[in-house]
């Protein structure tokens, strides 16, 4: 099997090689402003729309909804946090913690912080060296972000990946829809591998890993737009217990080669239906379980594909996120139906007073 060619390429860092369009430095970093007084108030069920599930170091979830802020449970207490409390916007993206336990809120219009006392937004420092590093704790966003903020306990910053020639490459017009802010570099998905490399996945600009030095750029035409207009992006990355990586789609998944740091692309599941997944996570045993779109759930243990069945009678379920908590439970987030969780065999939808 070839190694793939010219498309690998290895990006060596070179600071004065990525100019940021803002080349001031904003020296603002943290807002004091809107802090809440309290997290949240008190209500009885999670919102229908659920984008993001979060279990924190303390064993207490996170719901993020699209447009309803977030809701916390800590133990039969549910409450909702809003932009009343002090949140950024009410629209959720993405949920993460540091070392010291703050919670940090990705939303639509930036970063907050809870430190388990108030709510506070980040301001992201816009700077001309943009300052690409990899330290084990940085936190990476990518939501709302002009390419993705790094975040190093101190400082987030605003950076932009290597450009490449999309059209050449692709042959298409990558500006193409009015979203992301007709950015084609738009990151939608950021992962750490087993070896602590970060993973970007962007709109149609394919997908970036960095290693802290250097990039290695993954062009291929499945991760940019579709001959049918469809732009699905790389919503997910995912590595498997071989070290293979899978990059929402199953059509193909990818192997870096060591000494060269090329990438050969290899045929994935070799199957009719599905192609392409939204969400994807990789259990402790390295099985791999994949979504899509339509209320569809997989697994893929390296050999067999296995689809789970959602236990739901009133509609069909529209998938957006699949998440393993730290008990090794598998959890969906919906568009329309709001939070199943996994009993071993299928899953069923969750209500927190049941």
């Amino acid at each position: 099997m070839n190694i793939t060619s010219i498309k690998a390429i290895l990006l060596v860092f070179v600071s004065s090689t990525f100019l940021s369009c803002n080349g001031q430095v904003k020296n603002e970093q943290i807002s004091t402003e809107n802090k809440g007084t309290e997290l949240g108030e008190s209500v009885v069920q999670l919102d229908n729309k659920i984008w993001v599930i979060f279990q924190d170091s303390k064993k207490n979830y996170w719901f993020g909804s699209n447009g309803e802020g977030i809701f916390y449970l800590k133990g039969k207490d549910l409450k909702q946090i809003t932009t009343k409390n002090g949140l950024a916007d009410n629209t959720i993206r993405g949920v993460q913690e540091d070392k010291q336990g703050n919670i940090f809120i990705e939303t639509a219009n930036g970063i907050s912080k809870y430190d388990g006392k108030s709510v506070t937004t980040l301001h992201p420092i816009v700077s001309a060296k943009n300052n690409w590093k990899l330290e084990r704790n940085d936190l990476w966003f990518g939501y709302n972000a002009n390419d993705v903020y790094r975040y190093d306990g101190e400082s987030l910053y605003e950076l932009k990946l290597p450009r490449q020639n999309l059209k050449k490459t692709f042959g298409i017009d990558t500006l193409v829809s009015p979203f992301n802010n007709n950015n084609p570099y738009s990151v939608y998905k950021v992962n750490k591998d087993k070896d602590g490399n970060i993973w970007f996945g962007t709109f149609v600009a394919g997908a970036f890993r960095y290693d802290g030095q250097s990039f290695i750029w993954f062009g291929e035409n499945e991760l940019s737009m579709l001959p049918n207009g469809v732009a699905p992006g790389v919503r997910s990355i995912i590595q498997d217990k071989d070290g293979f990586f899978w990059l929402s789609n199953f059509i193909s998944k990818y192997k870096i080669e060591p000494n060269t740091l090329e990438y050969e692309k290899i045929k994935g599941i070799e199957k009719g239906e599905p192609k392409y997944f939204n969400s994807g996570v990789s259990d402790k045993n390295d099985d791999l379980w994949m979504t899509n779109y339509r209320g569809r759930v997989w697994k893929y243990d390296g050999k067999t594909l296995s689809e789970f069945e959602i236990n739901n009678e009133v509609k069909d379920v529209l998938l957006i996120t699949i998440y393993q908590d730290n008990n090794g439970i598998m959890w969906l987030g919906t568009a329309n139906d709001g939070v199943y969780k996994s009993n071993g065999k299928s899953f069923e939808k969750f209500k927190p007073f049941d």
